[in-house]
């Protein structure tokens, strides 16, 4: 039986802007990820999977703010800890975080070794320099990097090499868990390549035991994660396997999004695409009931006014909708026929 790394129990958290207005922006999310596993994070821009990312690592900074909810890294909670301990005993060795604009993370003034070096020291004020030293090379060897690197400032190296460095430094220490946020943003389609295959071989070399990947790019997630959660307004709508979810969704927005991109897999001859009408609810005053339920066309009075909770189907797969599963499939099979 695998063994989990990663659980997450009713996580909520918010924003707290400078006029004292709440912007809850991840209410009540749940998860789990196993040993060796994968887990893809999609959803329009503005939908949380950023914030979830960095409330998963439980390091909170103003406007950032925990609210309820447990995080739990290989059978220990770190909900709750105090900050300069959560910096010090679980950021880079129980869970790293690769953030977006992580082509922009590195220290423009300071070449890679050094920043190798205060990672480290971080952690470890006694570290040898020259072990650290020995340690990346080795690293940055083993993932396919240039020793040259090392002795490089930010401003000598390629989009898709400042990425690929800031991944290992990132994992440098065997974080246990990896968040990805938008590795591949920005890269062309080569980088995106090596990008992907670095991740893997973390993976594989046991740098890493589990890997969160987020991103825009849904057919990438098929290729990339084992499962594939799918966020809207903060909440989590629908969670399954990657092909559950990309060639069989169940919730509505799910359903929406898949058919608002093209996937590869499925074929493009007589697809059309089409576009979500409207736009996501404001998260300072979150509706009653689905918060879906104003872009959705299959909506019936009780969607605006019931809370909605995660309903579990089909062994793990799991869904936010007032409607049933039996009911939702015949409503598409109608309308593909």
């Amino acid at each position: 039986m695998s063994k989990t790394v990663l659980e997450v129990r009713g996580l909520t958290t918010k924003y707290i802007t400078r006029f004292h207005e709440d912007v809850y922006a991840v209410d009540d999310v749940s998860l789990t990820i196993e040993e060796g596993k994968s887990l893809g994070i999609a959803g329009e821009s503005g939908c949380g999977k950023s914030t979830l990312a960095l409330s998963l690592m439980g390091y909170y900074f103003a406007p950032l703010h925990y609210i309820s909810g447990e995080i739990i890294i290989d059978g220990k909670s770190i909900s709750g800890m105090d900050p300069d301990t959560v910096r010090k005993t679980v950021l880079g060795t129980e869970i790293a975080y690769i953030p977006q604009s992580a082509m922009n993370a590195l220290n423009p003034t300071c070449k890679t070794r050094k920043f190798i070096q205060d990672v480290i020291h971080a952690h470890d004020p006694h570290a040898d320099n020259k072990q650290i030293s020995e340690l990346a090379e080795s690293r940055f060897a083993e993932l396919g990097l240039p020793a040259s690197v090392l002795d490089r400032y930010p401003v000598e190296l390629s989009g898709g090499m400042k990425q690929r460095t800031v991944i290992a430094i990132s994992t440098i220490l065997k974080p246990k868990v990896l968040i990805a946020d938008e590795p591949s943003s920005a890269l062309d389609v080569s980088s995106q390549k090596m990008v992907i295959k670095m991740l893997r071989d973390l993976m594989d070399k046991g740098y890493i035991r589990a890997m969160i990947f987020i991103t825009h790019e849904l057919p990438l997630l098929y290729n990339v994660t084992d499962d594939i959660m799918v966020m809207y307004a903060g909440q989590i709508v629908e969670k399954g396997t990657a092909r559950e979810m990309v060639f069989d969704p169940v919730h509505p927005y799910s359903r929406g999004l898949m058919h608002s991109i093209i996937v590869p897999e499925q074929g493009t001859r007589n697809k059309k695409l089409s576009a979500i009408p409207g736009t996501p609810p404001n998260l300072k005053k979150p509706p009653e009931g689905c918060r879906f339920a104003e872009r959705c066309k299959y909506v019936v009075p009780q969607c605006r006014y019931n809370t909605l909770p995660m309903i579990e189907f089909e062994g793990t797969r799991t869904y936010r909708c007032g409607h049933s599963i039996q009911h939702l499939k015949e409503v598409y099979r109608c309308e593909d026929e």
